[in-house]
Parts: structure tokens; sequence; C-alpha cells
């Protein structure tokens, strides 16, 4: 249902990634749509000041007509295999998004990034989210590398990173522009024979 044959220049097949994922009893993703703009772009507004500290795009994201340019963009993107946006649903109801931004099917690698509602904040649901994820792109998309990204002052993000037993490759300098100001940002990676490594008991 979600296979292209021999798209993207790899010769080979496709996968989407799966529009629905289940984390655990609690926690779900599901495909960001544009019925969800209007959930969204409240959680943003009411969150603005939180998610201001580590997040650069809050200035793009002024109305819900730009929510939903972005949700269109992102739609786009998964229309044409470049990534996916998911609504991180807690009891069904949305509190944040996660997504895999860059996938790169000719060297089998992608990025993720995401954001939780302060309400959430510091309940491991960010990990959680993250190794459901990264289970799903090595084990049904095959793809062996994921990757994520993190200002050095986001000590949460750098936490979750520790917590997946990701690898801090190194330190990238002045890779983000934070509304006045340059970070620089760790990055973090796993190959899935490191991954399956790590969960074999």
């Amino acid at each position: 249902k979600y296979v292209a044959e021999g798209e993207n220049g790899t010769g080979g097949d496709l996968t989407r990634p799966s529009p629905l994922l289940v984390v655990d009893n609690q926690l779900s993703l599901s495909i960001l749509s544009l019925s969800d703009a209007k959930e969204v772009f409240k959680l943003v507004d009411e969150n603005r000041i939180y998610l201001r500290k580590t997040l650069p795009w809050l200035d793009e994201v002024n109305s819900l007509d730009e929510q939903i340019s972005y949700i269109s963009h992102c739609i786009s993107d998964y229309e044409l295999y470049k990534g996916i946006m998911y609504s991180v649903l807690s009891d069904g109801d949305i509190i944040g998004t996660i997504g895999l931004n860059s996938i790169d099917y000719e060297n089998r690698s992608c990025g993720v990034g995401y954001w939780v509602s302060g309400e959430f904040a510091g309940k491991g649901i960010a990990t959680r989210c993250c190794s459901r994820l990264i289970d799903h792109c090595f084990n049904d998309l095959n793809l062996h590398r994921f990757v994520l990204e993190a200002s050095v002052e986001n000590i949460a993000s750098c936490r979750v990173s520790d917590k997946l037993g990701l690898r801090l490759e190194g330190v990238i300098k002045d890779r983000e522009w934070l509304y006045d100001r340059f970070l620089d940002a760790n990055l973090y990676a796993v190959t899935k024979p490191e991954w399956d490594s790590s969960k074999s008991p």
C-alpha cells in the first residue's frame, strides 16, 4: 500500500512510513492531517513561550492559515517520499508532533524532529516516541542510520539522545539561528546494527 518501485534513483522499492504507529498503551503517532490544524495551532499558541526557548520556527506559525500551510507542506513531503510528520497522541489527544524530516533512501538514513507541550514535558514521552520511530525506520523502512540533532542548550533533547543510547558524533558550530543568536548543536546518531545490539539481551 505504501510502496513505490524504483523511485528517487535507488533502483529498489521505497516504503513510505506508516501513517499510524502505536507506541504503547498511552501513546500513538498519527500522520498529521489538515483536520488537525486547529488543534495543533491551539497547542502551539498555548506553548509559544515555552517552545520558543528551543525551537526556531515559532514566528512562522502565527495564524491558523500558516499552520494549514505548514501541514500541507508536510503532506506534500510524505507524498514525495521525503518525510512524514506525526501528531503525538496521548490517550487520543494531541500533545505535540514528531517527524522524520529528511529521509534519504539512497543512503538509507533519516533525521528526526519533535516537540511536546510543556504540560507533558519530562515524562519520557519524546524518548518513547523516538524509540518506536527508530524501530519502524530500521525494521520496516530498511533504513540504516537515524540522526538526532539537538542544540547544546536543549538539555532535554540531549538527555533523550543519551537515554536512547545514541552516539554523540560531534558538535556542529553555529548550526541554528534561534531568533537573536547562533547556537551550536550536538549531532547524535545510531545505526541499525548498533540499535539491534542494544536491544539484544
